[in-house]
C-alpha cells in the first residue's frame, strides 16, 4: 500500500511555526518521543496556525488521516519547531504538510488530512470564508480528496487483543484526541524497540468514546475496533518492520 505523498516545502505561500520541547511525560524509557506526543505537537501547531491566520471559521476540523515518517526521533529535553502548511485542498478538506525539526537532529516528516465539518460536527462544510486567500498560495492548486485507502476489514480469524479508552483520552469534542490512537502502536515499538528511520499512517473511521476496545493485526496492518466490533481506525507501516508485541496476541 502507497502512503501519502510527503511534498516538498512551498515555493510561496504561508508557512506556520510551532514550537515545542519534549519533557518528561512526552518521552518513552528510552528517552526518545513518543509517537503519540507527535501527532498531539503536530495537532496543536495545525490549530494554532488557524488562529494566527486570522481566517473566521466556527466549524470543526477533524483528522481523516496523518502519515509520519520519523528520520529521527527527538530525544528528552530537545527543543522542536513545528513547521506547516497546507499542501492541498478539495471542496471540503485540506492537506496539511509539517516538519518536526529538533535542534538536536531529531527529524519527523508528516503529511494530515483535514476534514472540515459544521459548528455541532455533524456535517462536511466547505471551506470557511478568506480560506484560499491565506492557504491557497502555497497549496498552488494540488487538488485532495477525503477517500479511505486502508483495508477496512480484517480477517474474521485474527485474534483480537484488548484495549481499554479512558476518560483521560477524551478531548474537548467529548472524544478519544486522534493523538491517543497512535499509543496502541507504542505497545508494540515496547516490545521491539523504534526503528529510524520509521513510517506509519493512520486512517480514523468513527469517533471512540471511553470503554473497551480490541486491537487486531495482520501484518504490517492492524485495526482498533470498538466494543461492538465497529473499526475506529487503521494502521498501516508498509514498507518497514512488521512491528509485533502485545497486539499479536490473543486476548
Amino acid at each position: 500500500m502507497e502512503l501519502s505523498e510527503l511534498v516538498a516545502p512551498p515555493d510561496a505561500g504561508r508557512v506556520f511555526t510551532d514550537r515545542a520541547r519534549a519533557g518528561l511525560g512526552d518521552v518513552a524509557p528510552s528517552g526518545r518521543v513518543r509517537l503519540d506526543t507527535i501527532a498531539r505537537w503536530l495537532q496543536d501547531a495545525a490549530f494554532a496556525d488557524l488562529v494566527d491566520s486570522g481566517v473566521p471559521d466556527d466549524g470543526v476540523w477533524i483528522v481523516r488521516r496523518l502519515r509520519v515518517r520519523v528520520e529521527r526521533f527527538p530525544r528528552m529535553h530537545e527543543n522542536v519547531s513545528v513547521a506547516t502548511w497546507c499542501s492541498g485542498a478539495g471542496g471540503l478538506v485540506a492537506e496539511r504538510r509539517s516538519t518536526v525539526r529538533g535542534d538536536e537532529g531529531g527529524l519527523v516528516e508528516a503529511t494530515a488530512l483535514w476534514v472540515h465539518l459544521d459548528p455541532v460536527g455533524a456535517r462536511p462544510r466547505p471551506m470557511p470564508e478568506g480560506f484560499e486567500a491565506v492557504y491557497g498560495p502555497s497549496a498552488a492548486g494540488r487538488h485532495v480528496r477525503a477517500r479511505l485507502r486502508h483495508r477496512g476489514d480484517p480477517r474474521q480469524d485474527l485474534a483480537a487483543a484488548p484495549w481499554r479508552f479512558r476518560a483521560a483520552d477524551l478531548d474537548l469534542a467529548d472524544h478519544v484526541n486522534n493523538a491517543v490512537y497512535w499509543q496502541v502502536l507504542e505497545e508494540d515499538l515496547a516490545g521491539n524497540g523504534a526503528p529510524e528511520p520509521f513510517d506509519a499512517e493512520i486512517e480514523h473511521r468513527a469517533p471512540a468514546d471511553v470503554g473497551e476496545a480490541a486491537i487486531l493485526r495482520d501484518g504490517d496492518m492492524l485495526w482498533i475496533a470498538d466494543a461492538n466490533g465497529e473499526i475506529l481506525a487503521t494502521l498501516a507501516t508498509p514498507g518497514g518492520p512488521e512491528v509485533r508485541a502485545k497486539t499479536s496476541t490473543s486476548a
